[in-house]
C-alpha cells in the first residue's frame, strides 16, 4: 500500500496537523493546544499527539495505518540543540518520523521548495533563508531573549504601558483601560498573573491592540508601530539573504503589514503555501527516495 503523509505544525499558539494519501489528497485535518517543545516540552509532546490521535480517526483508518505513514514536524523550539537532542527519543508510530522547525516548513511551504525566506510573526517569531542548499536561520530564541514583532512581545509591551497608565506615569487610554480591567484594575493581579503566564497569554490582547489602533487610539498606534519597526529590523537582514522573495507568515502577519514602510511591504510576496503545506512537500520527498 502508498504511504500516507502527515504533517505536523506545532507553534506557540496551537498545534495542526494535516494527513494526506501519496497524492495529496487531504484525508484530515485537526487543530490542538499549544506545542512549543522549548517552552513546555512535555505539554507540546501531548498536543502533538493528540492531534495525531485526531486525524487518523477523523480519516478512519485503522492503527496499523500509521506504520506506512511518513511523519514530517515542524516545531516551534526545535532549534535549541538541548531540545533537538531531547526530540530523538520520541518515536511516535510511523513509517518515518522527520524534524525541523516551525520555521523551516512555513519557508518550504511559502516558496514551494524554492529559494526564498520567511518571517513567522506569531506568538513567537524566527526567519529562514533558504538558498537551496541550506537553511540561515535568525531569531526563535524566546521570549524573554528574542521574538522580535511577535504577539507575545507586543502582548507584553501592552500590559507594562497598561501598568505605567495606571499609576498615572504616562495618560490612560481606552486600551490601557481594558486591559487593566482584565485584572481587575489590580497592579498585584496583574504581577501574579504574570509569574505563570505563558507567551500565548501574554498575546492574547494582541487583537485589541490592533482594533485600537485602528481606531485611532494612541497607545494601540505606538505600539503596532513599534511590533511594525522590530519586523522591520528582521525582515532587512532576510531580504539580503532571500534572492528577492520574503513572505511573512503567522497570526501577525496580515494585520501588521499595512504599518510597515512601504518600500519594505513592497518587497514581500504573497505565500504559495502555508506551513503544513511546506511539511507535506517535504513528506513527499522523503517518500520518494529509495528505501
Amino acid at each position: 500500500m502508498q504511504s500516507l503523509l502527515l504533517g505536523i505544525d506545532g507553534g506557540g499558539t496551537h498545534c495542526r496537523g494535516r494527513l494526506t494519501d501519496s497524492a495529496g489528497r487531504v484525508l484530515a485535518e485537526a487543530t490542538g493546544g499549544p506545542a512549543n517543545v522549548w517552552s513546555q516540552y512535555d505539554a507540546a509532546i501531548t498536543a502533538i499527539e493528540s492531534v495525531i490521535d485526531t486525524l487518523f480517526q477523523q480519516a478512519g483508518l485503522a492503527a496499523d495505518a500509521r506504520d506506512r505513514t511518513l511523519l514530517v514536524a515542524g516545531l516551534a523550539g526545535a532549534n535549541v540543540a538541548s531540545v533537538h537532542t531531547r526530540l530523538q527519543s520520541w518515536q511516535p508510530r510511523c513509517q518515518g518520523r522527520y524534524l525541523f522547525t516551525d520555521v523551516e516548513i512555513a519557508c518550504a511551504g511559502a516558496h514551494d521548495g524554492a529559494p526564498g525566506a520567511v518571517l513567522i510573526v506569531g506568538t513567537g517569531s524566527q526567519g529562514a533563508a533558504w538558498d537551496g542548499a541550506q537553511f540561515t536561520l535568525l531569531g526563535g530564541w524566546g521570549f524573554a531573549l528574542s521574538d522580535a514583532g511577535s504577539g507575545a512581545i507586543l502582548g507584553r509591551r501592552a500590559r507594562r504601558l497598561a501598568l505605567l497608565a495606571h499609576e498615572a506615569i504616562v495618560p490612560a487610554s481606552a486600551l490601557t483601560e481594558r486591559i487593566m480591567a482584565l485584572h481587575q484594575n489590580s497592579p498585584e493581579l496583574m504581577l501574579i498573573w504574570s509569574q505563570q503566564a505563558t507567551p500565548a497569554e501574554w498575546g492574547s490582547v494582541v487583537p485589541e491592540v490592533f482594533a485600537a489602533a485602528q481606531q485611532g487610539d494612541p497607545h494601540g498606534i505606538a505600539l503596532v508601530q513599534q511590533a511594525a519597526a522590530d519586523i522591520v529590523q528582521m525582515v532587512q537582514p532576510l531580504l539580503a539573504r532571500s534572492h528577492g522573495k520574503l513572505a511573512l507568515m503567522g497570526g501577525l502577519a496580515v494585520p501588521i503589514q499595512p504599518w510597515l514602510p512601504a518600500e519594505i511591504a513592497a518587497q514581500l510576496v504573497p505565500p504559495q503555501g502555508d506551513a503544513l503545506s511546506g511539511a507535506l512537500r517535504l513528506a513527499s520527498q522523503f517518500s520518494q527516495q529509495p528505501a
